[in-house]
């Protein structure tokens, strides 16, 4: 069996093997509850926590005290909007965020509607922007939290978190973004840029999965949340539970790798793309690229080909993990609403597929994928041609026809 070629690091990505090592003593003989300070054991994994609290914190150029460690990014975000909303609810009960945003973010401010909370979804432009002038004209005097994502999960498009920061410090609103496709990709420096809450994840810079950070800062303005998780008072309060010491050691480590190839990569990563890009629209020039290619995270590529049902063809590239979209919405029927937010048509929409290289991408595996991806689309639109003359659609669901 050929080795799967992979280029869906925005799904999730392969544990580094400097991460792996750096684990695998708290996940045998240094096994202790790093809240069992009263022996060395305990003590041991307390260190270790804490040195990895640093390692994170000095990623995103925050305090390791602001840090928050949680089960993921979906969590820190469900605690960044939920727990803010829920302690400034006496001060206002508004917020904005993006019609594009993460299923974690657009999930947790219905949930918030159903708590009598006004919740504002600004869209964007065809590139995938968001325009500033609109947040400020969106902004009420009860607006009391605004959360804008750093780049979008599927078409990669980075939104102007620096303007987005200064408006609502301007307005004394609080401001939330989720980073977790733009941590260790891009530089971000949260004190730099003015904001308050920030969530992010290990799984994306080749850390474990199952565990996050919420960045929460403590001074200028201190940011108060009510917890999700009650149950012990650990991390600061804001979230209860036994900490997973290995994975929080991991996450430190990748941190770290991360804060100190990122220039490198970013700028390797970003050839990949482009000679990936380069290929297949030389080959299939009808292809189009969806959002912005300025404003772009360097190792996405959202890509739709006419006349190609995304989900078939996927079907077909059996060595090559791609998506149509974010893991999140994968088992989804409808094509993706944030192609459909930034206007594209309901055909480009299904034709969309989702490419993103990583550190383990390679000059080869790049070219054999744009051979099969050429074929694959080539063979799709000659089956999608046949199935148009017998009056069948066509789609993941009659491959059998292929």
């Amino acid at each position: 069996m050929r080795k799967i070629i992979y280029l869906d690091y925005q799904a999730t990505t392969p544990l580094d093997p400097r991460v792996r090592r750096a684990m695998e003593p708290y996940l045998g003989e240094k096994f202790g509850n790093a809240s069992s300070l009263t022996h060395a054991v305990g003590r041991q994994a307390a260190r270790a926590v804490e040195k990895a609290r640093a390692e994170v914190a000095g990623l995103v150029g925050a305090d390791a005290r602001e840090i928050v460690f949680t089960s993921g990014a979906t969590e820190s975000v469900n605690l960044a909007l939920k727990g803010a909303a829920r302690a400034y609810r006496e001060k206002g009960r508004h917020l904005i965020t993006l019609a594009i945003e993460h299923k974690a973010a657009l999930d947790s401010c219905k949930r918030l509607e159903t708590e009598g909370f006004g919740v504002t979804r600004l869209g964007v432009g065809r590139d995938g922007c968001l325009d500033a002038r609109d947040l400020k004209k969106a902004i009420r005097r009860d607006t009391i939290l605004v959360s804008v994502m750093a780049a979008n999960n599927e078409i990669g498009v980075l939104q102007p978190v620096a303007e987005v920061a200064k408006i609502a410090r301007e307005r004394g609103i609080l401001f939330h973004s989720d980073a977790a496709q733009a941590v260790g990709k891009i530089p971000l420096d949260l004190r730099a840029l003015g904001m308050d809450l920030l969530s992010f994840s290990a799984h994306k810079i080749c850390g474990p999965k199952g565990i996050g950070a919420l960045v929460v800062r403590k001074r200028e303005p201190r940011v108060r949340l009510l917890p999700l998780i009650d149950g012990g008072g650990h991390e600061s309060g804001f979230r209860s539970g036994t900490l997973n010491v290995p994975a929080i050691v991991g996450f430190g480590r990748a941190c770290v790798l991360a804060g100190r190839e990122m220039r490198r990569e970013a700028a390797r990563t970003a050839r990949l793309r482009n000679r990936l890009r380069d290929s297949l629209l030389d080959r299939l020039p009808d292809g189009v690229v969806n959002g912005s290619w300025e404003h772009r995270l360097p190792n996405n590529l959202n890509l739709s080909f006419a006349g190609v049902d995304a989900k078939a063809l996927m079907k077909r590239l059996k060595n090559i993990a791609l998506s149509s979209g974010s893991a999140c919405t994968s088992t989804s029927l409808e094509p993706s609403y944030v192609l459909k937010a930034i206007g594209v048509s309901e055909e480009r929409r299904r034709a969309a597929i989702r490419l993103s290289v990583g550190r383990f991408t390679t000059i080869g595996e790049i070219d054999r994928a744009v051979e099969e991806i050429v074929a694959g689309v080539k063979r799709m639109r000659k089956v999608a041609q046949v199935f148009r003359q017998r009056r069948i659609r066509p789609s993941a669901e009659n491959l059998r026809y292929v």
